[in-house]
């Protein structure tokens, strides 16, 4: 067996869908966790090419599990170790905003990029970081972007033609062209200002025409919901029809869900980066076509 994938259980549905893309076997690692809460991973049999699936949020404890697998894995003769992370957490510290604050993503980069030899990763919440190359000079990068899983469903669905791709700030609009213009739809992005974690305000372009047009409003990230919760309302207000939110990684949870509902979105989607109610969008077939050369 030269290839095989290697998964959490926590993570066996998202885990079973690329193993059935790849055509590759697929086995599961076991985490014992002691009565003080210290885990033991304990990996299968494993291949000279190992790929893992391990999307990274909720990401202290799957860090530790992965990190301390990591050492099993090149003990029992692993050659080309692959991570398949759809999210990367700890992207947004990309410096030290106060005195005394680590750059958190430096920290996360280091583990993972001394771990593995390939890391494949979707939409990672990056800044002033220019490339994930940047982030990882010895480790081999593949960045892949949500917007293609959600471009290829549309195909096969297509919205109206009068439909509008709306971002939410000027950060947004790589999602927003690239979801658009293969599709061949307007789009726009609108301005975003944060006064906190919660507290933004959001400007309209000057002559935006929304009324009574479908709107996809979209995003890479959702963890409180406040930008695309006051877009949505702008949205509503500026007599918009039917407004669909895609989201790439979904960390929010059902009270966020709710909340984005009752400021008017009609729908929800999102990736399986992050399983909940609202990925219907699955990543295994681009995730499948980055693995090619491995599988």
């Amino acid at each position: 067996m030269s290839v095989i994938l290697h998964a959490f259980r926590d993570q066996a549905a998202e885990a079973q869908r690329l193993a059935a893309a790849l055509r590759v076997p697929l086995a599961f690692v076991d985490v014992h966790t002691f009565p003080d809460g210290e885990v033991l991973p304990r990996i299968p049999s494993p291949a000279s090419t190992t790929i893992v699936y391990r999307s990274l949020n909720q990401p202290n404890a799957r860090l530790v599990e992965l990190m301390l697998s990591v050492d099993a894995w090149r003990s029992n003769g692993v050659k080309r170790l692959i991570l398949v992370a759809p999210y990367l957490p700890y992207m947004r510290q990309d410096i030290a905003f106060r005195s005394g604050e680590p750059v958190s993503q430096r920290v996360l980069a280091g583990l993972l990029g001394d771990g593995f030899d390939r890391i494949v990763t979707v939409d990672p919440h990056l800044h002033r970081t220019p490339s994930l190359e940047a982030l990882f000079p010895n480790c081999e990068c593949v960045h892949l972007f949500g917007a293609d899983a959600l471009v290829s469903r549309l195909r096969t669905f297509p919205p109206p033609p009068e439909t509008l791709v709306v971002g939410p700030d000027i950060e947004s609009r790589p999602w927003v062209t690239r979801i658009a213009e293969p599709l061949g739809l307007d789009h726009a992005t609108y301005r975003k200002v944060r006064r906190g974690d919660a507290d933004v305000e959001i400007e309209s372009p000057s002559g935006l025409a929304v009324a009574g047009r479908p709107i996809l409003l979209v995003d890479d990230i959702c963890s409180t919901g406040g930008t695309l919760r006051k877009a949505t309302t702008i949205l509503r207000s500026s007599g918009a029809g039917t407004i669909t939110i895609f989201i790439t990684h979904m960390l929010g949870d059902a009270m966020v869900v709710e909340s984005l509902l009752h400021a008017g979105a009609t729908r929800i989607l999102s990736t399986d980066s992050c399983a909940g109610p609202t990925s219907e969008i699955l990543l295994a077939d681009l995730l499948a076509q980055s693995l090619g050369d491995a599988a």
